[in-house]
């Protein structure tokens, strides 16, 4: 969250006394968005486009539950500033969250998949509920920050143990034509980067490919394109993941509707700017990878949920 101005926006609230329930929903949405109680009725937002937004459809909701609203622009001045500032600390949430880190990583080697799955989401959540009202970032929020993401990569190392990790350097430039009717081999229970992967080379760049699923990289074929694992011809490089890779080996990183499963895929398997449709499409995964057989019947079947996401974001109208 970047951090803003000392120009703020202030909502005062008053519901009538029989408007419990109200008074409750609103109290629970201001909490929700950051606001700094300036007194009881009294809250206060730095005047961001989104917080002005929000605070406009909270009066008005006040508004439809027989309360009165105000919202008014205010301008800190000398120690104003950082009266306001200080009302928006987040250290304590901070703090908060990563005792429950630590005390979380002493049980996360006893843990099942479900249960590393359950945790990570739910410790996910409230940092960046967090995140996304500390508007005033400070050393704090960087070493939360920094703390948050080596949990997720603890919690990530058991989940998937093979997991590459990126090397430094360039991505030469790849010819199609040498690589037809190959034999590409990767991690066996596929999960996002991996599945996609594999239906981006079947689709885009060897329409004949065969595909190894590997119980253990070791087993890997001299002969084989290894994707998406240490040492593999096609993984991690820099902050690209490995669907991102192949798309710049073979020259399909200028194709609008790849580009954007790209940054899809990027999301979820090693984090970054929110994709809507992310969560669907990993809860489909999810459920695919649960109920078929084996890593063939899998990318048969998310292939063709890939491919209606692909024409999805190849289109010209966004809805």
């Amino acid at each position: 969250m970047p951090a803003l101005s000392d120009s703020w926006i202030l909502l005062i609230v008053s519901l009538p006394t029989s408007g419990a329930t109200a008074r409750m929903r609103i109290w629970r949405a201001l909490k929700a968005l950051g606001c700094g109680a300036l007194r009881d009725g009294a809250y206060l937002l730095p005047a961001g486009e989104e917080q002005v937004a929000q605070l406009r459809e909270l009066a008005d909701e006040t508004t439809r539950e027989d309360g009165q609203a105000w919202l008014l622009n205010v301008r800190a001045e000398g120690n104003d500033a950082a009266a306001f500032r200080a009302l928006f600390d987040r250290s304590a949430d901070y703090a908060e969250l990563l005792a429950a880190l630590s005390d979380a990583r002493k049980s996360l080697s006893g843990l099942d998949e479900t249960e590393l799955n359950r945790l990570l989401k739910r410790h996910g959540r409230t940092y960046e509920a967090i995140h996304r009202i500390d508007f005033f970032p400070s050393d704090t929020s960087a070493r939360a920050a920094a703390q948050w993401r080596d949990f997720a990569g603890a919690v990530e190392t058991l989940l998937s143990p093979g997991e590459p990790q990126p090397k430094a350097g360039s991505i030469p430039r790849r010819d199609r034509a040498r690589y037809q009717g190959r034999v590409w081999a990767t991690r066996r229970h596929l999960w996002v980067d991996r599945v996609a992967s594999a239906w981006l080379i079947q689709r885009f760049i060897d329409p004949h490919a065969r595909f190894l699923w590997l119980e253990s990289v070791s087993d890997c074929p001299a002969d084989a394109l290894g994707f998406d694992f240490d040492a593999a011809a096609f993984t991690h490089v820099g902050d690209r993941v490995s669907f991102e890779v192949l798309l710049a080996s073979f020259g399909l990183d200028d194709n609008r509707g790849l580009g954007r499963l790209g940054a899809m895929v990027h999301a979820l398997d090693i984090g970054g700017p929110a994709v809507p449709e992310a969560s669907g499409f990993e809860a489909v995964l999810a459920g695919a990878r649960e109920r078929l057989p084996d890593d063939d019947a899998l990318l048969a079947e998310i292939g063709l949920v890939l491919d209606s996401l692909y024409t999805h974001f190849s289109g010209n109208r966004q809805r």
